[in-house]
Order: C-alpha cells, then structure tokens, then sequence
C-alpha cells in the first residue's frame, strides 16, 4: 500500500511540477524576447519532457538503469498505442503533409538510432549519447529553418508576462517537485517490483511509462472536449523524438545506461518500433492523412496486447 502511495503522489508531483516548469519557462524565454517559433520547438518540448527526464537520470544515478530505460520505451509505446488511440477514438484528427516528409521518418531514424546503440551491447554509452543530442540538435536547426509554418504556436502561452518573483518561485516549485516527485515514483516502482516479484523494467514500462504520459493523454481528452484540433499526430511524434534523443541521450551523457532485465531487448524494443512503424499505413488506409476510430481500436489492441504479453 505503501509504495502505491509513493507512486500515486510522485505522478501527481511529476505532473504539477511539469506544468509549473512549462510556465516558467516559456515566461521567461517572452522575457528574453526569445521568438514564439522557438519558444515551441525547444523550450516547450523541453519542458513536457521533463518529467521523463527527471525520472530517467535519477533512476540511472540511483542504480536502476531498467526504470530509465523501460520509462522512455513504455512512454512512447503509450503516446502512440494509448494516447493516440484515445484521441481518435473521441474524434477523428486530419494528418498534416509534414507528417510524412518529416516527423515520422525522424521519428523511426531516432527509434532506429536507439536500436542500434543499444540492442547489441546492452549498454547506452556517453558517446552515443551525445550522438543523440547532436542528432536532436540538427532536427530542431532543420525544422526552424525550412518547416516554419508547420509549428503551432503553444495555446496556453501567456498574452502577459508575469513578475519576475512568480517566474522564478514556479521555476523553484517545478524543479523541486519534479526532483521530488521523481524519488517518490521509484522508490514506489522498486518497491512494488519487490512486492510483485517482478523486474523494474515490468513496472517502468507499465505504471511508470503510463504516469509520465498522463499530461498528453489529460491534454488530449480536453481538447476533443473543447472542439479544439490542439492536439495533433505531430505533436506526440515529436514527443516520442524528444524522448529518445533528448531523455535517453542527455542521461547516458550524464552516466551509461545498462540493460539488466533482457526482455526491453528481446520484447519491448520490438514493439515500439513496430507500433512507430504502423502508424505510416494507419494514416494512408482507408482514407489518405486521417486517422478515424478504427485506426484507434487497431492501435489500442496493440497497446494491450503489449501490455498483457509483458506482464505475463
């Protein structure tokens, strides 16, 4: 019960914590008179990733390189097979042209990138972590430069700038729950694996993974609610890259990552590739650049079909 406990409330800190960051950081790029394009493409995406983040360097510093790694796999297996698919199945999403020349060749170029570093030896070393990052580096360059108008500015940017005092008390208050709320979550993780007498790999890639999502799948269901289309195919490709290149390559700089439990190679890694892959025909078939709600069931019985064959 107890580690429940921890697990339920260091979400909810990982939660509020990354929405105080969000605000402070996009506050403070509009006091740097740092261009909205930008502020979208980086500061944004950097901040809805934090929770990620947080969690995978403190589980790798900690000694549970599976948490991290099993994180970010379960993550984007999750923004495709749950979030994606719950959307859809709430109401259909018309597929932008960039879909096909840039977000998902990017999308499987960094899957694949992962794959490679890590499927024969097991390990994410600080080299190919900085490959990573440079990698990440030149897509955000690429996509400043030529694809301009394809970036949609953050709705819940504000039209005023706060005082500085509240900047800097949400960028203390988002950090310091972030980081909390961070070792809250694995000691739970670690203590319910013990409890279950599983790996923590199970439980990163089906409770952890999942909590990390809920601000996309949260953000998702308001929108469809509202009418509104914020909520794009685009926009959770380009979480899935962030994850991969900025999390995953940012903590392996920081410490080497190393595959403890086989399964992420021998099942998890597998899946999502092939879930990233299939959304390609998904968007094609039967109707070209939409996905209506079959395409959700589909991706939503490969969700638990995933889930039902790693936990067994």
């Amino acid at each position: 019960m107890q580690d429940f406990l921890f697990i339920v409330c260091g979400l909810a800190l990982l939660i509020a914590g990354g929405n105080w960051l969000l605000k402070a950081a996009v506050d403070l790029s509009l006091k740097l008179k740092i261009p909205k394009i930008v502020i979208g493409m980086t500061v944004v995406s950097f901040a809805t990733s934090a929770p990620e983040l947080i969690v995978s360097i403190n589980a790798a510093l900690d000694g549970f390189p599976d948490l991290a790694l099993g994180n970010v796999v379960g993550s984007n297996i999750a923004n495709l097979g749950l979030v994606l698919a719950v959307t859809i199945l709430l109401s259909p999403i018309e597929v932008s042209k960039s879909f096909y020349t840039t977000d998902w060749p990017v999308m499987m170029l960094a899957s694949l990138l992962f794959f490679f570093f890590i499927y024969f030896d097991g390990v994410l070393q600080q080299y190919e972590g900085i490959v990573m990052v440079v990698f990440l580096f030149l897509f955000l360059v690429y996509l400043l430069r030529f694809q301009k108008p394809a970036v949609v500015d953050p709705e819940d940017e504000p039209d005023v700038m706060m005082p500085t005092y509240k900047t800097a008390l949400y960028l203390g208050l988002g950090g310091t729950a972030l980081w909390g709320g961070s070792e809250l979550l694995i000691n739970g993780a670690v203590g319910l694996a013990t409890l279950f007498g599983v790996s923590e790999r199970v439980i990163a890639i089906t409770i952890v993974s999942v909590g990390t999502s809920i601000p996309e799948l949260a953000a998702s269901i308001i929108a469809i609610l509202k009418k509104e289309k914020a909520i794009s195919l685009g926009n959770l490709i380009g979480s899935n890259i962030f994850n991969l290149l900025a999390v995953l390559g940012i903590t392996s700089i920081i410490t080497p990552i190393s595959v403890m439990d086989e399964g992420l190679l021998t099942n998890d890694i597998f899946w999502m590739l092939g879930i990233s892959f299939l959304v390609l025909p998904l968007v094609f078939i039967p109707k070209g650049l939409r996905l209506g709600w079959r395409d959700g069931v589909v991706l939503l019985g490969m969700y638990f079909a995933f889930i039902y064959i790693t936990i067994r």
